[in-house]
């Protein structure tokens, strides 16, 4: 090779790092996929089956970090303030993305900024369910026990700014009852609640509450989308059950992937490839199925843009509730 063309490459790699970064597999080392709610629950379960067709695909460890709190903002400011090379990502709930911006008085990171949107990786049924012990076994009976008990029944939520919190908020709305929010660090310790009476209701994402439901443990009365659920096709949904107040009803839930801001375009494309081969595997498509989730096949470009109607959508909700945190 000529000594020109040799003094050339460093500054063509310096000029290029576009053209670098497509000539870099990814994943070359282990990733890091941070979790900013505790384990158990929906995001926690959707996770972990993507890390494991991930690893067996790719051949390389993805570590599933649980970083709870703040309504998933401690997890989401971590993976924010990681370095950009994909080997630090966020698989999140609706909040850190979408909502949280618009509830919490002060923000440790700019979701604009300092995350990129990446993949849709599910979206999941919402469901309503009751303590077994609440003398309620349809929605309608809910609603009159919350008009004669105004203030009494507490509803529990994953955290503040989840949209199992803005679902409560949204019946709230609708129905015209008054029931009581308690926020906790993630759905299965509120699950566990529900389970011995501490709670007398709670909106659910479907893979972290279908178990329950089918063991009996909750009493499930409706989906909280605008379709039922295929996995539950017996419960209606909250419009079918709720009477004319709560027509229109509709919360549903997604978890997304996302990484640090200034993360390059054709990195962030690469993984959405991935994640996507990943998701259609015969065996992940099964185990969706069966959590009552269903995978997406959205680009990273389509899934930036659903996570801006996201934010507009529950953003209405957010000030119509007046909902806040801090």
């Amino acid at each position: 090779m000529h000594r020109r063309t040799l003094l050339a490459l460093p500054a063509l790699a310096l000029a290029s790092p576009a053209l670098a970064q497509q000539a870099t597999p990814w994943p070359d080392r282990p990733v890091r996929i941070v979790v900013p709610y505790p384990p158990g629950g929906s995001n926690d379960i959707l996770a972990r089956i993507l890390a494991e067709a991930l690893r067996e695909r790719l051949g390389q460890p993805f570590v599933i970090e649980n970083r709870a709190g703040a309504g998933g903002n401690i997890g989401a400011d971590l993976v924010a303030k990681a370095a950009p090379d994909g080997t630090t990502l966020l698989l999140t709930a609706p909040g850190p993305l979408a909502i949280n911006d618009q509830v919490y008085r002060s923000m440790p990171y700019d979701p604009a900024r300092d995350l990129v949107p990446v993949a849709l990786v599910a979206t999941v049924p919402i469901v309503l369910m009751v303590s077994n012990g609440l003398p309620a076994h349809s929605v309608a009976e809910l609603i009159a026990l919350a008009r004669a008990r105004p203030g009494q029944l507490s509803f529990g939520s994953s955290g503040n700014a989840s949209t199992n919190h803005l679902a409560g908020e949204l019946l709230k709305a609708m129905a015209g009852i008054n029931i009581t929010h308690i926020p906790y660090r993630g759905a299965a310790p509120a699950m566990t609640d529900l389970i011995n009476g501490t709670l007398a209701l709670m909106f659910d994402n479907m893979p972290g509450s279908i178990g329950q439901i089918r063991e009996g443990r909750v009493r499930a009365l409706a989906i909280a989308g605008a379709h039922r659920a295929p996995v539950l096709p017996e419960l209606p949904t909250v419009a079918e059950a709720g009477g004319p107040a709560l027509a229109g009803f509709d919360a549903e839930a997604w978890f997304g992937l996302a990484a640090p801001g200034g993360t390059p375009a054709a990195l962030v494309e690469r993984i959405n490839q991935q994640v996507k081969a990943a998701l259609a595997l015969p065996g992940v498509q099964a185990r969706f199925v069966e959590a009552g989730a269903t995978s997406s096949t959205l680009d990273a470009a389509g899934f930036a843009r659903f996570v801006a109607a996201e934010r507009d959508k529950w953003g209405k909700v957010v000030q119509a509730s007046g909902a806040r945190a801090e």
